[in-house]
């Protein structure tokens, strides 16, 4: 029962931080210690069933639980308090990239001109994709009611890569949503799960809500396991190499971060600034110390 529970909370973890565009649930997984498990898990998955359902469904469950019932806190927190909030995600990554930096480099000596460019090409390329400009959409309501076929099939592409960046420390699914223009789909789309389980008569918003969340599950799910193998084997095979490219996908999405408009959208006062330097440093050494045990 306890190690339900607390994979139950590890699942809630990340579950709260994909509501937050920028922050990966891979990176939390690291942190946690239950990356590899997991990864493992779903590759090996029909090999010993019964163990495996044991270990993934409570992270399942906290998954959902965090999507659902936390998006609205998140939602508050990032509409009065955006910085500090942002900032002790920010720190969160912080605190972790020091151990993945110990884990790669060789004691007495620099890193390798292959080591440099497997950590600066993924850094680069995160880089660029903070630079883009999100695509805004106005009215979510109008948009979800003229979703058709062609749209709902671009929704189950972005579900695909939006699980592929999950899986992926350092990347996050909901920044890829973000960039796609379905983020504000997909979150209008879970918060409505609420108001439907308040009247569950309401055929209009229940198909709303299964033309974006069908598609992206389904994208999700292929996404997800087709990842996950893949990384699967190159961290049994080229541990070193992956965690190289881990490390360059963790400092460039510091930078995702920062250059995200919602860290920003409630203000910058002096206040707000100095409670999060407090957050970010908070958020450090939580993931320093969690990692430390792990890592």
């Amino acid at each position: 029962m306890t190690k339900f529970i607390m994979n139950f909370f590890n699942g809630l973890a990340i579950g709260i931080t994909e509501t937050i565009p920028g922050v990966s649930g891979g990176t939390i997984a690291i942190i946690l210690g239950f990356y590899n498990e997991l990864i493992y898990t779903v590759n090996h998955f029909t090999r010993d069933l019964r163990k495996h359902l044991i270990f993934i469904t409570p992270i399942l469950l906290g998954v959902v639980a965090g999507l659902i019932v936390f998006s609205s806190v998140i939602n508050y927190l990032l509409t009065k308090f955006s910085f500090p909030t942002m900032a002790f995600f920010i720190g969160l990554i912080v605190g972790i990239i020091p151990l993945i930096f110990i884990k790669v480099k060789t004691p007495g000596r620099w890193f390798t001109l292959k080591e440099s460019a497997l950590i600066l090409l993924p850094l680069l390329a995160l880089l660029i994709l903070g630079s883009l400009r999100p695509v805004e959409i106005i009215d979510v309501s109008e948009r979800i009611s003229s979703i058709d076929v062609p749209f709902m099939l671009f929704i189950l592409v972005a579900g695909i890569i939006a699980a592929a960046a999950l899986v992926v420390p350092g990347i996050s699914g909901s920044f890829m949503l973000l960039l796609m223009g379905i983020y504000p789909l997909a979150t209008h789309s879970v918060s409505s799960l609420g108001v439907l389980l308040t009247d569950i008569s309401n055929t209009s918003l229940m198909l709303d809500i299964a033309k974006v969340l069908a598609p992206l599950a389904i994208g999700i799910i292929i996404g997800g396991l087709s990842t996950a193998r893949l990384i699967g084997k190159l961290l049994k095979k080229h541990y070193k190499t992956m965690y190289s490219i881990i490390l360059g996908l963790l400092v460039g999405s510091i930078y995702v971060l920062f250059r995200d408009p919602i860290m920003f959208q409630s203000g910058s006062p002096a206040l707000h600034i100095t409670i999060g330097i407090v957050t970010l440093i908070s958020g450090s050494i939580i993931s320093f110390s969690l990692g430390k045990k792990h890592l």
